[in-house]
Order: C-alpha cells, then structure tokens, then sequence
C-alpha cells in the first residue's frame, strides 16, 4: 500500500485520460505561463510549476504515459517510491519547458536547430 500523495498528472494538466498530444502541450503551455515562478509570485507558484512539468514530463511521452495509464503513482519495482518519471532517462525537470518553448537541445534554440552546421566555407563556385 502505497502512501503517495501526488495528484494524478492528467488533473494535474487538466486534461482527460485519452488527451492528444496537441492537447497535453496546449495545457501544459497555459499552466507553465500562469505557474511560472518569475511571473507568479504566489508561495506555491514554484511547486506547482514543478508539479506541471513533471506531470508533462510523462504524459507526453508514450512510453511513460503507457506505464503510468497502467501503473499510475506506483510502477513495480520502484520500491515502493512511486513513479518516478526520470528513471526512464528523461533528463532534469526545467530541461522540458525549455525544449517546449524554444527548441530544445544543443543546437535547437531560436533559430530551429539549423545553426551553420549545414553552411559550407570558402568559395561558391568553381575558379578555372
């Protein structure tokens, strides 16, 4: 018997059990703009930022939503902890909002994840 008292992620999104992905990054979006702890000054505002994160964090991927659909707070084999949804490599919690908003990742940013990799040095045509 579990003593885990973390809400359940889909009333923590506000959204149903058979939400699209479309739907998950719509709610989380609004919830991490009104959460937010820069722009919220409300006590709580950090922890149900972080609530909303990691909540996203598993919903919207479909290995670990299966898990939780199935298992919910309480995946064998986790101790008895619960679910812990960054036992499936999914990085740190801000690592996610960041990726939403701008791109994500190393080379991801502002501009789309083009950078100047894909720009070729020295002359443009052939000299003869």
């Amino acid at each position: 018997m579990s003593t885990d008292t973390r809400r359940d992620y889909y009333e923590v999104l506000g959204v149903s059990r058979n939400a699209s992905p479309e739907e998950l990054k719509k709610a989380f979006r609004l919830l991490a703009r009104q959460y937010h702890p820069d722009v919220n000054k409300e006590p709580d505002a950090a922890e149900k930022f972080k609530e909303i994160n990691e909540a996203y964090e598993v919903l919207s991927d479909s290995k670990k939503r299966a898990i939780y659909d199935r298992y919910g707070h309480n995946v064998p084999g986790s101790g008895g902890v619960g679910f812990d949804p960054f036992d499936f490599g999914g990085g740190d919690a801000f690592s996610t909002i960041f990726e939403t908003f701008f791109g994500g990742g190393v080379g991801g940013g502002f501009g789309g994840g083009r950078g100047r990799a894909g720009r070729k040095s020295g002359p443009t045509c052939a000299t003869t």
